[in-house]
């Protein structure tokens, strides 16, 4: 009598699982990890001191927005527009004169931080939110500066900060994986699912697409509709398959965290379709995020989702741009006026709504939400209108979860090409976020081929945490 491997079973079973699919999805951590995360002193919520945040929401910016364009004045800039610069350029087409700011800036909130008319709804909370314009990057190309933001390093195949906080935290909703993941329905930006791998962190660490189109996760249904006791006869067999397999191998961590994603799996079936239900929502909440306007109705869609993640216990939700007309919409190469004016209309809206919903609603203290490209644009023109790829200069938003509000830190040269002053890298960054999680980014470890890895790299990576920007 031929017999099926369980291997097999799994595999073949239409069950709308996808085989073991959903091993990214288990929210409990493998035997193996939690340990090593226990003996480091962060996991499942052991923080290392007190948070002042438990969440994160990080809305991407692909592309690069120009900082000196948006966010940092230059009037000297347009001062001295058609004089000569000799700066380090990454694409063909770059003459060596500056070119003044094609658009407006004004004073938001009490504070009075200038940035472009072009951001009304995110200036609107100016007095909520610390403005760093000193950040800057070590790479010109955009997968490299984008998984650098996103893991630490500029080489692929590190976790993600996303996955860090996931294993460092572990989640707050057992229906629900803690890393999050809303990209346009459309597409993917630039550089796709390389920004949120677990890396060599177990599978369970690794971003989970929602999608805001359609079913909410993928394959999370079956193809046929399978009535609810059928369904459950069909999960309980394989969970006392895979317990019968665990019992003949105890030590097999993983095992026992693939019995786990099959229940979740089954909880999912549930619990996303109703939480990612917009219709719940008011009119006027709808109207904030900018859901009746057709230009920014697919990222106030997200931004919204983000909102409801979080506020059902989701760590770390990270938000994608729109992909069209282009996979990095902040990339201004032809013209820095109209490209800008154009990607503004479609993400201040939800960008400024989202910041506002979450304070009128308690939870901005407790939820992080960072505004950022990879880089930033140079101060001489390109093509005559547009702005190159500026590796030593870009500007990042940091708002809640006791972040100073009204600040602004750190500053360029006079013509915006470089930061000067408390300058602040993409590892300080990562261990500022950290630390108002109540982790300590050297503490923080996991074994890998011996050594023991860390967000910051702290073997080679000098990362500070910037106290003068917290609260």
């Amino acid at each position: 009598m031929d017999t099926m491997s369980r291997r097999a079973m799994l595999q073949t079973s239409a069950l709308g699982f996808g085989g073991l699919a959903f091993e990214a999805l288990s929210l409990r951590e493998s035997a193996r990890a939690a340990e090593t995360a226990t003996k480091r002193g962060s996991a499942s919520g052991r923080t290392h001191f007190k948070p002042r945040a438990n969440a994160v929401i990080m809305l991407m910016q692909n592309g690069g927005p120009s900082q000196m364009d948006l966010f940092d004045p230059k009037p000297e800039l347009t001062k001295r527009a058609g004089q000569t610069l000799t700066v380090e350029t990454f694409q063909q087409g770059n003459s060596d004169k500056l070119m003044a700011c094609p658009l407006e800036f004004q004073r938001y909130g009490q504070c009075g931080t200038e940035m472009s008319t072009l951001l009304p709804h995110l200036g609107s909370n100016a007095d909520d939110f610390c403005l760093v314009r000193s950040m800057y990057s070590e790479h010109n190309n955009h997968t490299e500066g984008l998984v650098l933001l996103n893991t630490g390093k500029i080489f692929p195949g590190r976790p993600a900060l996303g996955s860090w906080v996931s294993y460092g935290l572990g989640t707050e909703n057992e229906n629900l994986p803690a890393y999050l993941v809303l990209r346009d329905p459309e597409g993917y930006n630039t550089s796709g699912t390389l920004l949120w791998q677990n890396g060599w962190l177990p599978a369970v660490h690794r971003g989970t697409e929602v999608a805001t189109v359609g079913s909410p996760v993928l394959n999370l249904q079956p193809p046929t509709p399978v009535p609810d006791p059928l369904r459950r006869n069909q999960l309980d067999l394989l969970a006392q398959l895979n317990r019968e397999q665990l019992g003949k191998y105890p030590d097999e961590s993983d095992l026992e965290a693939r019995i786990s994603n099959y229940e979740l799996a089954a909880r999912m079936q549930l619990a996303t379709g109703d939480l990612l239900d917009l219709s719940k929502e008011t009119a006027e909440t709808k109207r904030m995020y900018g859901l009746e306007n057709p230009d920014s109705a697919g990222y106030g869609t997200r931004c919204l989702m983000a909102r409801r993640l979080v506020e059902s216990g989701v760590r770390f939700v990270q938000v994608f741009p729109p992909v069209k007309p282009q996979f990095q919409p902040w990339d201004a190469h032809s013209n820095t006026k109209t490209e800008n004016e154009a990607i503004c209309k479609r993400c201040d809206q939800p960008s400024g709504a989202l910041i506002k919903d979450l304070k009128q609603r308690g939870l901005l203290d407790s939820t992080i939400v960072i505004w950022s490209g990879e880089f930033g644009r140079l101060p001489v023109s390109q093509n005559g209108l547009g702005r190159d790829h500026n590796r030593h200069a870009f500007s990042a938003i940091l708002v809640g979860g006791g972040f100073k509000g009204g600040l602004v830190y750190g500053a360029t040269d006079e013509v915006g090409y470089r930061s000067v002053e408390n300058r602040m890298s993409v590892p300080d960054l990562h261990a500022t976020l950290l630390h108002q999680l109540g982790i300590d980014h050297n503490r923080l470890t996991y074994s890998h081929h011996g050594s023991e890895e860390t967000l910051t790299d702290s073997r080679v990576t000098e990362a500070r945490v910037v106290h003068e920007i917290l609260g």
